[in-house]
């Protein structure tokens, strides 16, 4: 029982902190956006500032009671993550968040996952 609690509290530390680094990106994006059409960049940041949001709370509260659904949902993080780093997506050219953020997401929904599905257990024998 104490390794299930483990493995889902380090599940959902990994994904708060993915949901984190999203949400304070786009709230720098959305005050302070880089140079050029400044109105999209702001529309970008908001939209990445509702992602870490919804993340976080999906973290929060159905993943942290063991909620199928919430797992399953979040696996567009790592995806999401994959996406900007093999399309060479913004935000910065260095790569190394994506490849950390891709980490922490796929750490956080793999370590948990028997705790998410456990095994069947066989019916008792005659």
């Amino acid at each position: 029982m104490l390794g299930m609690k483990l493995t889902v509290r380090i599940g959902w530390v990994c994904l708060a902190t993915v949901s984190l680094g999203i949400l304070v990106f786009g709230l720098v994006v959305a005050v302070v956006p880089m140079d050029g059409d400044a109105a999209l960049y702001r529309a970008g940041g908001l939209a990445s500032t509702g992602l870490g949001l919804f993340g976080a709370l999906i973290v929060l509260v159905p993943y942290r009671r063991i909620e199928r659904w919430a797992w399953c949902a979040l696996w567009f993080y790592p995806v999401f993550w994959l996406a900007h780093l093999l399309g060479n997506l913004p935000p910065g050219t260095d790569h190394i968040h994506q490849v950390v953020f891709i980490a922490l997401s796929v750490i956080g929904l793999v370590l948990p996952v028997r705790v998410f599905f456990p095994p069947r257990r066989s019916p008792a024998g005659p």
